[in-house]
């Protein structure tokens, strides 16, 4: 009998294996493969610190109340381990394959046994200017009962030896990775170029590390930890919100260890004392690996001599804005839509920058979650501050690994005069909105009038050229008082406006899409045209998924693109052989979200912040928003059949998650993000007409 429901974190592990096949895929830019190579470990990173953390708090629950969740953690647990057991094995069979490419390039990565006389110098000079500055050994022995080890850091265990005498020590060296590059690219000979990894540079210098000791044998092996992400915020009314988030960031710092991964040559007794001193039990995930650890670093390998980034490619100019100085004025003629990163981010900066410049804006407000380390949109709100326009932040503290950066940015702009709320109690904003507010004159009358932008992914200047997104730049007002009344809600959370058009979480998005799903049911069997095309990031709600396979049953075409976590079974027939769902992987991060409902010939179409987790529909405030306009209409829809016509990347998600290739009828290759860019280059040159 097929699952129904496929257990949410190990329906993102095939997706994750799916990032892997790309680092393995020979068709793929060599620099491209390596780098998701360290995509894929530092999403196995993240996916333990929060993910498997969850499922193993959940196994310390009462049997009574573990009968209640949808899978049995301590199953899902051992289904985690088994899979990423057999992806290890293919990341390192990867890795020796990538070393084997860089070799044909002459690009050699070397160890601290393969360092050349010529290099010595080199290599010297760099430990002792560079490196040794941030070397403080820590030595294991029984006076130190335990250590107070960092999170994704990576250590090396060094045990020393007398060549004669059996004296030995053990020390732990942490490799100072957050202030060095982990790839160090030595002086090239004979026309070879050479990189070295900062740790074995140490590892060829140990002796001067310890040349106090009288020590001259040395073996050194490689270890990390992955700690408890989950940030506990208590409930003391003394403390500001800032503090509370604070407390809870250093809280997990020292959160509980959730995998301990190390080198598989590591001696048992150094092993052991380790683990004895971290306090890492037996049924903890211990994984045995390859020399080296934290292979998520090769995200910033160097550049290869003779390549270009693939994904460093030109912008398209925006039909909309092609010789327009005003985004304002482009706006009041017409809805248009940005497609990151495919058009250039700039359009949000350039209408702020115009914002705070222009004298009859009277007030900007912003949702912000994750922002650039350079943020030109702080940059350009703190200049509007400073131009005497009202600024409203409404910046999400609990945005997860961001935390920090984001309190930072609190205070700068709470510096600057700009009103900063911290979200919605018990409430995570994740929506993600501009909101300008104009004085303009009709029949001679001042009026206000507003202009919005309504996105899928952050205002980040940086990922909007790693991720695929949708801005929607609009001034009409079914939308626009919408999201000012939304924001109302922000300053004034005891007072929610109605919202007709917007589809706003936890108030109402769930309870629309059940309604849109009955209205294709009913058309279904009606023997009208019935379909739902979906393009998300991850689908996992047991109640969506229940009724989207009710709808399959009904007769209903449902075409899903979700490229993460996916949590049903499509295709099986007698349950879900209406049903069709494809994942992509490429060059691009497929973050878009939209969504179109066939509605009995009249198609519903909608962009969205959200994906249908339960978290989306239940415990933060996220926006879906209608696409009105017919040409952006027309526009979503070639998007989608371009997407679902891809047979380069995109693979077939199924009962036998073995994610194989996708190859739909029609002759010829199609890869979304090729076809992508050059259907809008081809409605650019054409002045926003329609393929």
């Amino acid at each position: 009998m097929v699952t129904r429901h496929i257990p949410k974190e190990v329906s993102w592990l095939y997706f994750n294996g799916r990032v892997l096949q790309e680092a393995g895929d020979p068709s793929v830019p060599l620099i491209s493969r390596i780098k998701f190579m360290g995509i894929y470990s530092s999403n196995l990173d993240e996916f333990y610190e929060v993910r498997v953390a969850t499922l193993k708090r959940l196994v310390r629950m009462k049997k009574k109340d573990i009968k209640k969740l949808d899978h049995d953690p301590r199953k899902v647990l051992e289904q985690i381990e088994e899979i990423v057991f057999k992806q290890r094995i293919e990341l390192m069979e990867i890795y020796k394959e990538l070393l084997g490419e860089l070799e044909k390039r002459n690009v050699f990565l070397i160890n601290e046994r393969e360092v050349l006389p010529e290099h010595v110098p080199f290599v010297r000079s760099y430990f002792r200017e560079k490196i040794r500055p941030h070397i403080f050994p820590i030595r294991i022995d029984k006076r130190i009962d335990t250590l107070d080890l960092r999170d994704r850091d990576l250590y090396l265990a060094v045990r020393m030896h007398q060549s004669e005498g059996s004296i030995s020590h053990c020390c732990i060296i942490r490799v100072p990775t957050d202030v060095l590059s982990r790839f160090v690219e030595i002086p090239s000979v004979g026309g070879k170029h050479y990189i070295i990894m900062l740790e074995d540079i140490i590892r060829h210098e140990l002796q001067e590390v310890f040349v106090f000791f009288n020590y001259d044998l040395f073996e050194a092996y490689e270890f990390k930890i992955n700690r408890d992400a989950e940030l506990d915020i208590e409930d003391d009314i003394m403390e500001s919100y800032i503090e509370k988030v604070n407390k809870g960031l250093k809280k997990r710092k020292l959160g509980e260890t959730v995998r301990f991964s190390y080198d598989g040559g590591f001696p048992e007794d150094i092993l052991h004392a380790i683990m004895r001193k971290l306090a890492i039990h037996e049924d903890d995930s211990i994984i045995p690996a390859g020399r080296y650890q934290n292979t998520r670093d090769f995200m910033k390998f160097p550049d290869i001599p003779g390549e270009r980034d693939p994904a460093e490619v030109d912008k398209v100019t925006h039909p909309a804005l092609a010789g327009e100085k005003s985004i304002i004025m482009a706006m009041q003629r017409k809805d248009f839509l940005l497609h990151l990163p495919y058009h250039s981010f700039h359009p949000v900066i350039d209408l702020l920058r115009e914002a705070a410049l222009d004298p009859g804006v009277t007030d900007i407000k912003m949702t912000l979650y994750r922002l650039a380390k350079f943020s030109s949109i702080i940059n350009a709100l703190i200049n509007a501050r400073r131009n005497g326009k009202r600024v409203v932040v409404v910046l999400e503290l609990q945005a997860r690994f961001d935390e920090e950066a984001n309190i930072n940015w609190a205070n700068r702009l709470e510096e600057e005069g700009i009103r900063v709320i911290f979200g919605v109690q018990g409430l995570k904003v994740h929506s993600k909105l501009c909101l300008i507010v104009r004085k303009e004159s009709v029949k001679k009358k001042k009026h206000s009038v507003n202009y919005c932008v309504v996105g899928t992914g952050n205002f980040n200047e940086i990922t909007a050229n790693q991720y695929t997104d949708d801005f929607l730049f609009t001034a009409d007002r079914r939308i626009t008082d919408e999201v000012f009344n939304l924001f109302e809600f922000f300053e004034a959370p005891y007072k929610l406006g109605k919202f007709k058009f917007l589809a706003v979480s936890p108030f109402s998005l769930r309870e629309r899409l059940e309604k849109m799903i009955a209205t294709e049911i009913k058309n279904a069997a009606a023997g009208r045209e019935a379909c739902i095309h979906v393009k998300i990031n991850n689908l996992a709600d047991p109640d969506i998924a229940g009724r989207l396979y009710r709808a399959g049953e009904a007769g209903v075409k449902v075409r899903i693109i979700c490229r993460g976590m996916f949590s049903m079974v499509p295709g099986v027939k007698g349950l879900s052989e209406n049903i069709e769902a494809v994942s992509i992987v490429d060059r691009y991060l497929e973050h878009s979200r939209f969504f179109i409902f066939c509605n009995g010939g009249d198609p519903k179409y909608f962009i969205s912040s959200a994906d249908w987790l339960p978290r989306n529909f239940d415990r933060r405030i996220e926006v879906t928003c209608p696409v009105l306009d017919a040409d952006l209409k027309r526009e979503l829809g070639d998007i989608f059949d371009l997407a679902w016509s891809d047979d380069v990347k995109a693979r077939q998600i199924s009962e036998l998650f073995d994610n194989r290739y996708h190859h739909p009828a029609g002759k010829g290759r199609r890869r979304l993000q090729v076809d992508m860019y050059e259907y809008l280059k081809k409605n650019a040159g054409t002045g926003g007409g329609h393929a």
